[in-house]
């Protein structure tokens, strides 16, 4: 069964979300049985990366907060994280624009390593305060991965995978997705934020469940006759 989930990297809800989605899909038993597909979503698409200042003095300017409120907000969220076993360090996060690391998202994806990036992403964003728009920085990432660095760089030097990644975008707008993490099951349901665990496993069970029923091959009973086989056996 497939499950696409839209996200961005500086989303602080997306990394809490992927944490409470794995824990519900262990629980499920599903894991073997579940493919995922990790999707492109931009929340601030005109980001210009700023190694001048973090997070919280960006959100503070751009939503006209004061520089204490803006912190208490991401206190909240840091605190939100702890529960699932994450480290969040906001006074350290790097306000950089999110293309380039979904260009190497798609990468990983190719190499079938698409989980394995945004992992990597989520702690190099929110716990360790790297700049994810660094070529750097992300052929570090992708060679901690198993990815080629000679390739990662290829791809970061040029326009490979712009268009797979505003195909993505284009994709959440069709669907009306307006926020992440948005999570879509066997493409018939949708989780939108980061849900409770329960939550998330109760979908995943009935989304699990259509889609074996769906699945199931019909179980025929044969009356047998004289017939030709493909190795050309006849009788």
């Amino acid at each position: 069964m497939k499950i696409e989930i839209w996200s961005d990297v500086m989303c602080p809800f997306c990394y809490i979300g992927k944490r409470r989605f794995e824990d519900a899909l262990q629980q499920s038993g599903h894991q073997e049985q579940v493919e995922i597909e990790w999707k492109s979503f931009q929340l601030n698409p005109d980001m210009k990366t700023d190694l001048s200042t973090n997070i919280n003095q960006y959100l503070a300017d751009a939503k006209g907060w004061t520089l204490d409120y803006a912190a208490q907000l991401n206190d909240h969220v840091t605190q939100m994280a702890a529960e699932v076993g994450l480290t969040y360090n906001f006074d350290r996060a790097v306000v950089a624009n999110s293309f380039k690391a979904h260009r190497f998202t798609h990468l990983a994806k190719k190499h079938g390593l698409g989980d394995a990036a945004e992992e990597a992403l989520f702690k190099a964003y929110f716990t360790e305060g790297q700049n994810i728009d660094d070529n750097d920085t992300l052929i570090k990432l992708g060679v901690t991965i198993g990815l080629d660095a000679a390739e990662i760089k290829q791809v970061l030097e040029s326009d490979t995978y712009a268009d797979e990644v505003k195909y993505d975008i284009a994709q959440a707008q069709q669907l009306g997705i307006r926020g992440v993490p948005f999570f879509v099951m066997n493409n018939k349901y949708g989780v939108s934020g980061a849900q409770a665990v329960p939550v998330f496993l109760e979908t995943i069970e009935k989304s699990f469940t259509e889609w074996q029923q769906e699945n199931q091959k019909s179980s025929l009973t044969i009356i047998e006759g004289e017939s030709c086989s493909p190795d050309g056996d006849c009788g």
